[in-house]
């Protein structure tokens, strides 16, 4: 019997239902998800923001904590190295943006940011001696120079004030602690909420730079002191 019009919408209309509940499955699950990553996130906030760190660490008062009190947003990551803090400096005080010796994370990612971080392996003697007011450009951050205590401290504010990064080192016994600490002013809500899904990303970024220095400082470490000289004269 052949179909008529009534029929053949009916059957299209079957054959609808099926992709229609998918759908509808497929949005319920994706809220799910969504809602589980909003209840989860204040949990997994705290290892994020303090990756690699004590919780000594975490709390404690660092030097360049002055340079921004009342912060809105503070991260602590830290890293063992197994080297000296002398060897450790070197690749500190040489961070930045080309000619200086980059970031020691992923280039490509700076880059597509228009960073112009070009990580290098070596020493660059010419930048081993910071000092307050330097600057260099991190993207629309303009950042200075605020401590230098070579071996121990450095600290960079962004020129709008409300971003400082600290770096301290810790030796004991040989190993250095190395100790990153941003803190940021976060003036409007907008900023505020921003900030959250920037967080993990910073997370990826500063576990790459810290594996980077701690592998370049305990190369130079392990080299033999022809070799260390070398490195210090740039060769």
């Amino acid at each position: 019997m052949p179909l008529t019009e009534t029929s053949l919408r009916r059957l299209r209309a079957a054959r609808a239902q099926p992709r229609r509940g998918e759908r509808h499955r497929g949005r319920r699950a994706a809220v799910a998800f969504v809602a589980t990553l909003a209840a989860l996130y204040p949990l997994l906030r705290r290892p994020i923001l303090t990756w690699g760190a004590s919780s000594e660490e975490a709390t404690s008062r660092l030097p360049g904590d002055e340079l921004l009190e009342d912060a809105d947003g503070v991260s602590t990551r830290a890293i063992t190295i197994d080297a000296p803090a002398a060897t450790v400096w070197p690749w500190l005080a040489q961070m930045g943006p080309s000619p200086r010796g980059g970031a020691y994370t992923y280039n490509w990612i700076e880059n597509l940011l228009g960073l112009d971080m070009h990580s290098v392996d070596r020493v660059l003697p010419e930048f081993q001696h910071p000092e307050v007011g330097d600057t260099i450009g991190l993207g629309s951050n303009r950042m200075r120079l605020e401590q230098a205590e070579p071996g121990h401290v450095l600290a960079w504010r962004s020129e709008d004030g409300n971003w400082v990064w600290t770096f301290v080192l810790k030796e004991h016994d040989g190993t250095t602690r190395l100790i990153s600490r941003n803190r940021f002013r976060l003036p409007t809500l907008v900023a505020r909420v921003g900030m959250l899904p920037m967080e993990p990303g910073s997370l990826l970024m500063e576990r790459k730079m810290l594996h980077g220095i701690k592998s370049r400082a305990e190369r130079l470490a392990s080299a033999t002191p022809r070799a260390l000289s070398a490195q210090a004269d740039g060769g």
